[in-house]
């Protein structure tokens, strides 16, 4: 990631679960100050504040309004993205926001469209693909060290957020779901790796109708599912490699693999893409066992430590762009992400073949050739 030449204040609108995750993270960046915290609640922004010792809070027309803030990072709830996402661009900042860019292809265009109107910058996760698991596989692939890749597969299971989130309703109401939740981070990878998709069809269901909160901080007892929680999805790569992604919340337990890469010289293991490292595994036709590669860029945070959580790679990727540099978190992929996994619903609910209309670029590389 490149070097800012100057400083870019940042304002984070919404302090709930994972504004600490921002924060931890970004505190590698002493370039990316934190300058304001917004909120509905402004009870909980100046909490929030307070104890991350941010200089200022408010509600959120505050923060649009702060002259001193360069960078909104968005981490309102996905049904809200749109809205916000459009509110800032117009008050003249650039905007990172967490994933989904929207909930629908409609708000994921008027995003788009208020970007270009504005001549600001917007990027979004998931931005995991730019930490050292996902850059070392895709210099793998670049280096054909699985030769052609032919197949590809991703498996989401259960995050049992019930047991552990105080508030997990937005993971089952609109903009949630297995397929919008995780799914961002999984067909990022994919993306990365494979280039664009072509076209999706896939099967959808609801498991459990009703599920139990047992968090003990929790909010709610329990939660009316209102997206589907189980799918299965066959996806087309422009390229012509043939992916399937299963997503579910109903698979608590599982042996299956995260993701894979499938080639006509070997095979490519690539770990938990809600993290930014951990070892990427290759086995070549005809080896005795898997071999792990040497990271391609320096880890984020160390494996297996509260620091795979941290967030903020994605805000340093976009204050670099503001500054000239590549994009490679950027809205034109987030949106493509975005078209590919609403296709999954419509392809479930029509019963046929969603050819997308959007594509995408590979992003460009962090790893030195």
């Amino acid at each position: 990631m490149g070097t800012a030449r100057h400083a870019h204040r940042i304002g984070i609108l919404g302090s709930g679960n994972i504004f600490a995750r921002y924060v931890a993270g970004m505190a590698r960046y002493p370039e990316l100050p934190i300058v304001r915290v917004g909120d509905i609640d402004v009870a909980r922004a100046e909490r929030a504040a307070v104890e991350h010792a941010v200089p200022a809070w408010g509600d959120d027309a505050e923060l649009y309004a702060d002259e001193s803030v360069d960078i909104i990072v968005n981490l309102t709830p996905p049904v809200h993205h749109a809205r916000t996402i459009v509110r800032a661009l117009e008050a003249g900042k650039h905007v990172y926001v967490e994933k989904p860019l929207g909930t629908t292809v409609e708000e994921g265009r008027a995003v788009l469209d208020a970007a270009a109107a504005s001549g600001r910058v917007l990027g979004s996760a998931p931005d995991t693909f730019l930490g050292s698991a996902g850059q070392t596989a895709r210099r793998a692939v670049d280096d054909g060290l699985v030769g052609t890749p032919v197949g590809a597969s991703a498996f989401i299971s259960h995050s049992r957020a019930e047991t552990w989130h105080p508030d997990p309703r937005f993971l089952f109401q609109r903009g949630g779901g297995p397929v919008m939740d995780m799914g961002p981070y999984y067909l990022a990878i994919l993306v990365n790796l494979l280039g664009p998709i072509a076209s999706v069809t896939a099967a959808t269901r609801i498991g459990a109708p009703v599920r139990t909160v047992t968090a003990p901080d929790r909010a709610v007892d329990t939660i009316e599912v209102e997206v589907p929680t189980h799918a299965s999805a066959v996806l087309t790569f422009a390229s012509g490699v043939i992916g399937t992604a299963l997503m579910s919340f109903d698979v608590w337990d599982t042996e299956l693999p995260r993701i894979e890469i499938y080639g006509t010289e070997g095979t490519l293991s690539l770990p938990n893409p809600n993290n930014f490292d951990g070892d990427v595994r290759l086995r070549r036709h005809g080896d005795a066992e898997w071999t792990v590669l040497e990271p391609a860029v320096d880890l984020f945070g160390a494996v297996d430590t509260r620091e795979q959580h941290r967030r903020g790679l994605g805000v340093r990727d976009l204050a670099d762009a503001v500054e000239g540099g590549p994009h490679r978190a950027n809205a034109a992929f987030a949106f493509h992400v975005l078209e590919a996994l609403c296709a999954v619903e419509t392809a479930s609910r029509e019963g046929r073949v969603v050819r997308l209309a959007s594509d995408c670029a590979r992003p460009a590389p962090r790893y030195t050739a």
